[in-house]
């Protein structure tokens, strides 16, 4: 048996978070690696719906540990208001079974301010952000000016830290025309929310080393998804994080050697949310129908997401730069009912045929995507749990996609709820 790495290959909201729910009947630990509360993950459990932002999707259920790793950044107040939003409708949830990493970065009330502020300064030009402060968080954690959950605990410097902390921030915010952060209020929240989050933090490291030795069964949950990776994907229009598999060894302290089998996680169609490229957008009545028949809303935000065709060099690329070993398939019965289907298996581009997706923010907005064309079907894959259940042209369609990405169907899940799933490959089994 092995641990597993669930990670997007798209631009997230690929159905991550139930996925992660399903395989967490078979972990002993649920580890989330990076990203924010701008990432969200709704389970559907028995009619009930449970929308996750920080914490990861195991929480759910009982007598699993879980886990938020370092390379997550924190807001402790959106965290305490998720915790005793679960707690309210009957999870257990305690610093028994659940840890935060002691040396994660913290996003502070003005990081949102600092977020907003800069948006609205883009104009027309914004890169589609949520926000709630992701980026200024990770950009004081790189450049060793952030608070981290420890340093809640260190009452000796940590009006020290502030002080520089905003120097350097009301600067930027004088510069915008907004607001400046008054230190001593910061502190004061600081210090009344300390108590309720430093009996959930811990090494996180050691407890994964400790988990590793006793053979226990750890899954690793990443956000977002491979074209939003802050080095991969359509740079600018991306996160602050790396949110390829890579980024489960660093965001969590573990080892590359402590994970196994990477899965991961695709829509049977593409969507986005917010600004940046697009090649297989649909701007018509199937990308409409495909909106309205998948609830594509963002989890987090409520925003609309941007529908399309499937593309097939997108999630090749990002099977090869995750190291994904094998895929599970989302939303396969979105597509019921269409008449017919394309797949993108390559870009045009100044007259070049291209089988990648390219770096440089004029080619990713100028590629044109070719297509090949498959038929639909009209039968019902609603709740599937077999393969015997799938009409033969969705067979069809799932091996096309198995060939154009180089990896194969290891899971397809066919609704929101949890038992309808079709387990091809178990990625425990490695």
């Amino acid at each position: 048996m092995t641990n597993v790495a669930v990670v997007g290959s798209q631009w997230g909201d690929e159905g991550k978070g139930k996925i992660v729910d399903w395989l967490s009947e078979r972990a002993d630990v649920v580890v989330r690696f990076q990203g924010g509360h701008n990432a969200g993950h709704t389970l559907v459990i028995d009619g009930e719906v449970y929308a996750l932002s920080l914490l990861p999707s195991g929480v759910v259920r009982k007598g699993k540990l879980s886990i938020i790793g370092n390379g997550v950044v924190i807001d402790p107040w959106a965290l305490l208001k998720e915790i005793d939003e679960l707690c309210a409708r009957g999870v257990e949830l305690s610093p028994d079974n659940l840890k935060i990493a002691d040396n994660a970065a913290l996003i502070l009330p003005f990081h949102g301010q600092i977020d907003r502020a800069r948006e609205e300064a883009r104009g027309a030009a914004k890169i589609g952000t949520t926000g709630r402060g992701i980026g200024p968080a990770y950009e004081d954690k790189v450049a060793r000016r952030g608070l981290r959950v420890c340093d809640l605990g260190d009452e000796e410097h940590l009006s020290e830290r502030i002080e520089s902390l905003l120097f350097h921030h009301n600067a930027g915010l004088r510069g915008l025309g907004a607001a400046e952060i008054d230190g001593r209020d910061l502190i004061e929240k600081l210090r009344e929310i300390a108590p309720r989050i430093l009996p959930y933090a811990d090494r996180v490291w050691a407890l994964l080393d400790d988990a590793r030795r006793k053979n226990k069964y750890i899954l690793f949950e990443g956000a977002q998804g491979a074209m939003l990776d802050v080095d991969h994907g359509t740079y600018p229009f991306v996160t602050s994080s790396n949110t390829v598999s890579g980024q489960a060894a660093v965001g969590s302290g573990t080892g590359m050697s402590g994970i196994g089998y990477v899965l991961g996680i695709t829509k049977a169609y593409t969507t986005r949310v917010g600004s940046g490229p697009f090649p297989t957008e649909l701007d018509d009545e199937i990308g409409r129908t495909l909106g309205e028949k998948g609830r594509e809303f963002g989890t987090v935000t409520g925003r609309p997401r941007r529908c399309g065709w499937f593309d097939g060099v997108m999630v090749r690329q990002a099977i090869k730069v995750s190291g994904i070993t094998g895929i599970a398939l989302t939303k396969l019965d979105i597509l019921d009912g269409l008449e017919e289907l394309k797949i993108c298996t390559g870009y045009r581009l100044n007259g070049e045929i291209l089988n990648y997706f390219p770096a440089g923010i004029s080619a990713q907005a100028g590629v044109e995507p070719i297509y090949e064309t498959l038929e639909g079907w009209q039968e019902s894959t609603y709740g599937a749990r077999s393969w015997g259940d799938l009409p033969a042209t969705a067979i069809k369609y799932i091996r096309r996609i198995e060939e154009l990405i180089e990896a194969p169907v290891a899971m397809l899940s066919t609704s929101p709820e949890r038992d309808d799933t079709i387990l091809v490959n178990d990625p425990f089994a490695g």
